[in-house]
Order: structure tokens, then sequence, then C-alpha cells
């Protein structure tokens, strides 16, 4: 058969709040990981670890209610994730504000727009929680996200040049912001 003749489907991308995961989705989520860490985008781990303890650290996630766990969906599997933190009850000073981390999409789904649906996605829940500025991340290593994060409207505000450290090596890491309402932020002008 020619390529002339293939007709494929569309690719589904669906992105979701989790406040379970069924055994299906963990494993697809432990997988989805691994991979982006082995790629090097994995939000923290250099090397991936042992499957059980990617399924602990999942498991925890959604125990911890501080923390809203968003999975990105191609054509029905779990390919990436991001999560929202919620600030600390007692940090009243920067209760409008929450982070986007532990961002990732596996290299297998990438190329699909998946990345900029889960961002836009948590911004969305994040704005609907009551926030209204959302920052994040990243390292300096992580082109592809970066061009993500500014494509959406992020604005970088500082860089930390031993923000991580890789293969021995220091790694920079670059520090964003996004107003929800899209109404930049002004220095010193109150929110």
């Amino acid at each position: 058969m020619s390529s002339e003749n293939r007709t494929f489907a569309p690719t589904e991308i669906r992105v979701e709040l989790m406040h379970s995961l069924n055994a299906a989705d963990l494993n697809d989520l432990c997988d989805a990981a691994e991979a982006a860490i082995r790629d090097g985008g994995g939000f923290g781990w250099v090397e991936p670890p042992e499957h059980d303890v990617l399924e602990a650290y999942w498991r925890g996630v959604i125990l911890i209610a501080d923390r809203h766990l968003l999975v990105g969906r191609l054509d029905g599997v779990i390919a990436g994730s991001c999560q929202i933190l919620i600030p600390a009850r007692n940090n009243e000073a920067q209760s409008f504000a929450c982070n986007l981390t532990t961002n990732f999409v596996a290299p297998w789904a990438r190329g699909h727009g998946l990345s900029a649906k889960l961002i836009e996605a948590a911004e969305e829940h994040a704005r609907d929680s009551g926030f209204q500025v959302l920052n994040l991340d990243v390292r300096e290593t992580q082109i592809a996200a970066i061009r993500v994060y500014e494509s959406l409207g992020y604005v970088r505000f500082g860089s930390h040049p031993l923000y991580a450290r890789v293969g021995g090596q220091d790694v920079a890491g670059y520090f964003y912001y996004k107003t929800l309402d899209q109404t930049p932020i002004q220095p010193g002008a109150p929110l």
C-alpha cells in the first residue's frame, strides 16, 4: 500500500485533573515519566528511579491536598503531566500565586501540542481556584519547554547559575511568571 492511500485518524489530546489513579493510569504515568527522565526532562530526577519508587511518588502526589495533578492523554494513554502546587496556608503574603511544577511530556508524545494543552489546563484550573499568578522554574537546557512557556506568555524574571547539577555539571535555571487575568503586573503595583 502506498503512502498516498493511507488514512490516519487525528490524534486525540485530552487533559484531566486527577483525584485518583487506577492501575493502568499509574502504570502509564510511570512509563511516561521514566521516558521523560531518560530524555533529560525529568522534573528533577536525572536518572529514573525504580518503577516502585515512581509508583509511590505518584500515589503520594494524589494524597497531598496542596498538589493538584493534571495528566495529558494522547489517544487515551497518559503521556505527560504537570502539577499545581498551592502555597501553604500560613503563606498569606503569596496566597494569590501558585506554582506550576513537575511538567513533562514523554518523548514519544511530543509534537502534538500536548505540552501547551497541559499548561493551558493548569492555568485554567489555577484561575478557577482563585489564583492570579502562576510561577514556574526550568533548567536552561530544556529549550523546548522554554519555547512553549514563552509562547504562552510567561515572563522570565530571573536566573540562578547553580540551579541544578546534571552529570556533575552545574546547570542554570530560569524563573518565570504569568498573570492569569492576562493583565501584566507592573513592579510595585498592587494586585
